[in-house]
């Protein structure tokens, strides 16, 4: 097998250098936030984890730094958006001018179609507030803090992890995580063309489904897991470190010319039409 040509790495490392960048990841203590904050660290960005479990963010900055990475860790409740301009600026006195944000935090709380708590005349207010204060307007305001900052240097990526529940129904989750989902593609959209004059691009990762803590810790019933992997023209669910590739274009020099997308990586299941109710579990449509 050919060595690879000699311009080969200069050419991948200048089409991907975020060394020294200043990374803010919100929702960075596990899961889809972990693996962005990774990639980056990996990649030489000097990376500050944040959120709201600090045992669990403490856990993960460590695995990071234990690793030779630039990882550091704050505190943050993205439903406050007074706490968000605070770490945001502290941020900004500690490591300099911010240059990427993902703004990932998110939470799934809420009953789904199939149980009788997710039927639209049953569904929990109070789980819709809490949905909603985290999903979407935590999304706000971390995209609000990342403007202010990136705004008058005429620079920077904002990333938001919305998802394929926000671009068709999804019976799976809730009410108040597809509608946060939904509108936090149009706010990517909305915001991109406020900020694309100040050279600030905005884009969205719509990931599908990934082997996450997002619906509850634990193993999830092997019948269920077998029935959406049906529904994935993959087969499978996929892994945190499978949003890696993606994060790191989009935060890149490689996405110079990038924004105002919303990019699915869902292993084919947006191809489909919809959920495939036959291979689910018909009792669970019940009263």
């Amino acid at each position: 097998m050919n060595d690879f040509p000699s311009t080969f790495h200069a050419a991948v490392q200048r089409m991907f250098d975020v060394r020294d960048q200043v990374v803010v990841v919100t929702g960075a203590a596990s899961g889809l936030g972990l693996a962005m904050a990774e990639i980056m660290a990996e990649c030489g960005a000097r990376v500050v984890l944040t959120d709201v479990n600090p045992a669990a963010l403490e856990g993960a900055a460590n695995r990071l730094r234990n690793a030779g990475l630039q990882a550091f860790s704050m505190e943050l409740d993205v439903a406050s958006a007074e706490q968000v301009d605070r770490v945001f600026e502290r941020i900004e006195r500690e490591h300099g001018a911010i240059n990427t944000v993902f703004a990932n935090a998110g939470i799934g709380t809420g009953g789904n179609l199939w149980s009788k708590e997710g039927k639209l005349e049953s569904f929990s207010r109070d789980d819709w507030k809490k949905v909603i204060a985290i999903n979407l307007e935590g999304v706000f305001w971390t995209m609000q803090a990342a403007a202010r900052a990136m705004r008058p240097r005429r620079a920077g990526s904002i990333i938001v992890t919305a998802s394929t529940a926000g671009l068709r129904a999804e019976p799976i989750v809730g009410y108040a995580y597809i509608a946060a989902k939904a509108a936090v593609v149009n706010l990517v959209r909305q915001a991109a063309l406020d900020l694309a004059p100040f050279g600030v691009r905005v884009n969205a990762i719509a990931p599908g489904p990934f082997n996450t803590n997002i619906g509850g810790p634990g193993p999830r019933p092997a019948h269920v897991v077998e029935a959406f992997h049906r529904t994935v023209p993959l087969g499978r669910w996929a892994e945190p470190h499978e949003i890696q590739g993606l994060a790191l274009f989009l935060a890149s020099p490689a996405a110079s010319f990038v924004t105002g997308g919303v990019y699915a990586i869902d292993g084919g299941a947006l191809a489909l039409s919809q959920c495939d109710a036959q291979d689910l579990e018909q009792d669970q449509w019940s009263e």
